[in-house]
């Protein structure tokens, strides 16, 4: 299925909160905006109202950047590497950024489903070989690729230890990281220690957990805040972004910034 130009631009404006957005403010302090697009699956990405409170971490990402770093969230519910770029959305941030900007790609979710052809992706094979696609349509506009390996999912043991559920996926994309000297954000470790730190019962805080709904993979708003500020302190730490970049890493975020537009479908 081909994907329309303005389904994505739709979906990607949406992301961006209108208080936080403004290239006249990035004019009048002369910090060139370059925007942070990423290309991703449901745990990134933008939300509507009829979904919420489930929340992408993509919708929180703003929060931690300078307004001249405007984040342009492609990611979509149910892709996978390879599923992204069948579908032409990754043409479509190709057609679109520009030199200096920023492609952050985190995908494995989906790559994981052995029993769905469109999207299943083999970690030491075609996955590496979809993710270069992005790194080097990337690089050829100029761009900077950035690879985020996997948020991890909501589980834990017996004896109450986290457990990760993304085989081989993460390892490949940090082997790839290095072979192509890719910026990496290790999201999965990160966000695994997280959990571990928070234990089983508290974790249930951050995930999508509903009177009807259990759901230990997607995040309400405080999970998405919390993996958001992960990827902004990453993006510091890796030096894709310096100190004038980021903001409120350390600041409680109110739940209430987060919004849940009405779907333009």
């Amino acid at each position: 299925m081909s994907l329309s130009r303005r389904q994505v631009a739709v979906a990607a404006v949406a992301s961006v909160p209108l208080a936080l957005s403004g290239a006249g403010s990035a004019l009048a302090t002369g910090h060139r905006s370059r925007t942070l697009y990423i290309a991703g699956d449901s745990t990134a990405a933008q939300k509507f109202a009829a979904a919420a409170p489930e929340t992408g971490w993509g919708m929180a990402l703003p929060f931690f950047l300078h307004r001249s770093r405007p984040v342009s969230n492609h990611a979509v519910n149910g892709r996978s590497s390879k599923s992204f770029v069948d579908e032409g959305r990754l043409d479509a941030i190709l057609d679109v950024i520009e030199p200096g900007d920023f492609l952050l790609i985190q995908f494995a979710h989906n790559d994981e489903k052995a029993e769905d052809p469109t999207r299943y992706t083999e970690p030491w094979t075609t996955y590496q070989d979809c993710l270069r696609m992005y790194v080097d349509g990337a690089r050829a506009r100029g761009a900077r690729p950035v690879l985020a390996t996997a948020v991890e999912r909501r589980r834990f043991d017996a004896g109450g230890k986290a457990v990760p559920t993304h085989g081989e996926y993460p390892a490949a994309m940090r082997a790839l990281a290095a072979e192509e000297r890719v910026a990496l954000l290790d999201m999965q470790a990160l966000s695994l220690a997280l959990w571990q730190e928070l234990g089983a019962e508290e974790t249930k805080k951050y995930f999508n957990w509903t009177a009807t709904e259990q759901d230990n993979t997607h995040f309400n708003p405080p999970g998405a805040i919390a993996v958001a500020r992960l990827v902004a302190r990453e993006l510091l730490r890796a030096r894709v972004l310096g100190p004038r970049d980021v903001c409120r890493l350390e600041a409680e975020i109110p739940e209430s910034w987060i919004s849940w537009p009405e779907s333009a479908a």
